[in-house]
């Protein structure tokens, strides 16, 4: 398996997911990594709404995540990773490598750190990120493949 790559975003699956990051991807499994939406029947169902045709789409907690990771269910896939925390993707480090992580959007924090117009991150996040590039992930943030990539770098001290 091959996860071609990790986006933080905390609409998860929309539009600009579903139309210019996957088919940018070349992935043929878009992976919704969030408890609160895996869990709610809801919300669950209308996120299938937005699954880009021709990919396979797994809705999941992080618990089931990290099961299927672990225990290979993705292999020879190509998987596509979105999630609201890069915590979630520090746990997936530890069964699969993750080459590339993007930073989307984010929703605005209080006494956070501006990232791009769109994307904002807690000290906590940064700090997550600079292990996740420690690891050998390339941090960038880009909202839209058309935009300006900017690397984490820039935010790090």
């Amino acid at each position: 398996m091959s996860v071609v790559l990790a986006r933080i975003d905390n609409r998860l699956l929309h539009g600009v997911v579903a139309t210019q990051w996957s088919p940018e991807t070349g992935c043929n499994r878009l992976m919704v990594i969030d408890d609160d939406v895996a869990n709610d029947p809801q919300k669950k169902e209308m996120m299938k709404f937005g699954r880009p045709s021709g990919v396979n789409l797994s809705i999941i907690n992080e618990e089931t995540a990290l099961k299927n990771f672990e225990n290979h269910k993705y292999d020879g896939q190509k998987v596509f990773i979105v999630t609201k925390s890069p915590s979630t993707l520090l746990k997936v480090f530890n069964f699969e490598t993750i080459s590339k992580v993007n930073i989307g959007g984010t929703v605005k924090i209080e006494n956070g750190i501006e990232l791009s117009s769109r994307a904002m991150a807690s000290e906590k996040d940064l700090e997550d990120y600079k292990k996740l590039k420690d690891l050998g992930a390339t941090v960038q943030i880009q909202y839209v493949p058309s935009d300006k990539i900017t690397p984490i770098e820039k935010f790090l001290g």
